[in-house]
Order: C-alpha cells, then sequence, then structure tokens
C-alpha cells in the first residue's frame, strides 16, 4: 500500500510537471531578427519577453527564438517576412527598408534624441498619432529607438572635429543617418549591422555609427579603439525599431490569448526596450574603458559646429516629407516635442 501510495504521489507531481513542460503548447510562433542571441534586446529583452508570454498563457503560447537569421534572408526583408506570414513576429530595424516608413525617419534626425527610455516612449506616442497607416500591414507590439549614437573609428582615424570627418569611410545606419554622415564630410556606406566586423578588419569602412550597447557584440572595442561622443542632452542620431507581430497569427488566437499578447505590447514594453539600451550602453563602454580605448568628448563650442551641419538635413528631410504631400514641419515638431515631454 506504501508503494502504491507514493507511486501514486510521483505520478501526480509527474502529471502536474508535464502539463506545463511536456505537452505540445497550443500555438507555437516564431521570432526571427537579425542579432546574436547575446547582444542586449535578444537577451535581456525578447527572451524574457517570451518566457513571459508563455508564463501569462500559461504554457499554452510557445516563442521560438531564432536570431541572427536563422530563418533565412537578410535583415531588410524581416518587414516582409512578417508581414507575409513566413515568421509570426520580427524585431527589425526600420532603417534596414529605406523610404517604406518615411514618417517613422523624424526620430532619426540629427540632435533630436536623448536617452534610450525617454526617445522610446516618445517614439510610440508619436507611432500612435502618425504612423499606424504606414505600419497598417502589422500588428505592432512595440516600437522604440537605441541610445545616442556615436562615431567609432579605426586607431589611426580619430575623430576629434567636423575636419576630421573628411572623407571618412562611415557605416551608417539609415538613408537619413547617411545623409547626416555626408553633410558633416564623411562617405557613408550601407550595410546591416552584423556586417559591420568583417568590414572593419578587412578596411572597408574606417569606421560606424553605432550605440555603446551593440558594441560588445560586433567587437567595436577591438576593432575600432577611438570613440566619439557629443556635448549636451542630445545624442548625434538614434536608429528606430519595429517589433511587430504577423496579423493574421494575432488575428487567429483566441480572445484570452490575444489578451496575453496585449498585455505584453505597448508603450510600457517600449520603455523596457529603452532602458535595455540605456542599461546596454553602460555595459559598452565599460568594455572600451577596460580596453584601454579613447573617447572624445566634444565640447560645446565643437559640438554646435556639428549641430549646425546637421540642420541641413533636417529642413531637407522637412522639405521632402512637404514634397510627398505629409507636413514636414508637424512632423519634426511632433517629434522634439514628445522627446522633450519624456526627457524631463
Amino acid at each position: 500500500m506504501l508503494r502504491k501510495f507514493l507511486f501514486a504521489g510521483l505520478s501526480g507531481a509527474a502529471l502536474a510537471a508535464m502539463s506545463t513542460s511536456a505537452f505540445a503548447a497550443e500555438v507555437t510562433l516564431k521570432l526571427h531578427q537579425f542579432l546574436p542571441p547575446q547582444a542586449t534586446i535578444p537577451a535581456k529583452v525578447l527572451a524574457p519577453w517570451a518566457e513571459k508570454i508563455k508564463a501569462d498563457s500559461g504554457g499554452r503560447i510557445e516563442v521560438e527564438l531564432y536570431p541572427a537569421m536563422q530563418l533565412g534572408g537578410k535583415p531588410a526583408d524581416l518587414v516582409d517576412q512578417v508581414k507575409d506570414g513566413v515568421v509570426d513576429i520580427t524585431w527589425t530595424l526600420f532603417g534596414y527598408t529605406p523610404g517604406r516608413f518615411p514618417k517613422s525617419e523624424a526620430f532619426e534626425l540629427p540632435f533630436v534624441m536623448t536617452t534610450g527610455a525617454a526617445t522610446s516612449q516618445a517614439f510610440y506616442d508619436y507611432y500612435e498619432k502618425h504612423l499606424t497607416d504606414e505600419l497598417k500591414d502589422f500588428h505592432v507590439l512595440a516600437v522604440h529607438t537605441h541610445g545616442p549614437g556615436l562615431i567609432h573609428t579605426i586607431a589611426a582615424k580619430p575623430v576629434k572635429s567636423l575636419e576630421d570627418m573628411n572623407g571618412l569611410k562611415l557605416r551608417g545606419t539609415s538613408k537619413v543617418v547617411n545623409q547626416m554622415l555626408e553633410a558633416m564630410g564623411a562617405a557613408p556606406v550601407g550595410m546591416p549591422v552584423t556586417a559591420v566586423p568583417e568590414s572593419l578588419s578587412k578596411s572597408v569602412i574606417d569606421g560606424t555609427v553605432v550605440p555603446w550597447e551593440v558594441t560588445p557584440a560586433i567587437k567595436i572595442a577591438e576593432l575600432a579603439p577611438n570613440h566619439t561622443a557629443f556635448s549636451g542632452k542630445n545624442g548625434l542620431y538614434t536608429g528606430t525599431f519595429l517589433f511587430a507581430m504577423n496579423k493574421d497569427s494575432y488575428d487567429a488566437l483566441p480572445d484570452d490569448l490575444k489578451k496575453v499578447i496585449d498585455a505584453n505590447s505597448g508603450k510600457a514594453l517600449a520603455q523596457q526596450f529603452g532602458v535595455a539600451m540605456d542599461e546596454g550602453d553602460v555595459r559598452g563602454k565599460d568594455i572600451a574603458d577596460k580596453a584601454g580605448n579613447t573617447t572624445f568628448t566634444l565640447d560645446e563650442t565643437e559640438t554646435a559646429r556639428w549641430k549646425a551641419a546637421g540642420e541641413a538635413v533636417t529642413k531637407a528631410w522637412i522639405a521632402d516629407m512637404d514634397d510627398k504631400g505629409l507636413d514636414g514641419t508637424t512632423l519634426h515638431k511632433d517629434a522634439v516635442a514628445l522627446i522633450e515631454q519624456y526627457s524631463k
């Protein structure tokens, strides 16, 4: 009888464990993105988000993580992969598809952003006000930005003044950022961030613009030991990101599981992305400092010269939006006002 009792107890415990782990989930969602799993956002946001979705759904939703383009294609393909249902969820950079989401570019303009957390919340509000039409083909989970973008260059070509930019081959992140680099004298080179290490090692480029947080994942501290930052509260630029789900994948969920997704979406999630970016910036800079690298923080006078060069890019962007039938002045003013609101 004792053996029967113990067997029954063990069986009950085993069944309880099986109810959350061994049985297949009702819904499996494939999340595809371009960075390795140890990078800041995959490790600090996407993996915990997937775990929370599973926990909140009682194991009924399983989110499978596919980092570093494991399901094929190039980073620029990600928006169409999720739109067309090749994957269920993606996290990607708006700038990988130049011109496709023009109104999102207001946040990429020179010296507009502040911190990742503040600018990400502002960008989510801006999305709700201005971007729902551009993103109508997606079920948007969040939009966000990274922290202040910096210039990172090889040992032989430090950037300590605007003149040092002349002819410098710099990888840019988007159409607007490339226009900014060109206005500041550099020769912009477009490529995904994952191509930067090889391009630096083979001298295809002299440097890149990225925030501190991504530098460990692409070996910037060892390949580009000069770093250029700016005075004041505004960073040189930021990148804009989309975290989205295929509309049919979302619509196919029963109402109670839609609520799980909804509860883990929105501005709070945008802020979570931004906070992770800011914390990643601290880690990235610490790694560079410990490697003995040099960070040049340009003083207010020199920073003002860069801002003056950037103003031409902003004016050209506003004119381009107006030519497209959009109100460039309003878009720019709203972006600036929202960032200021969340930066107080």
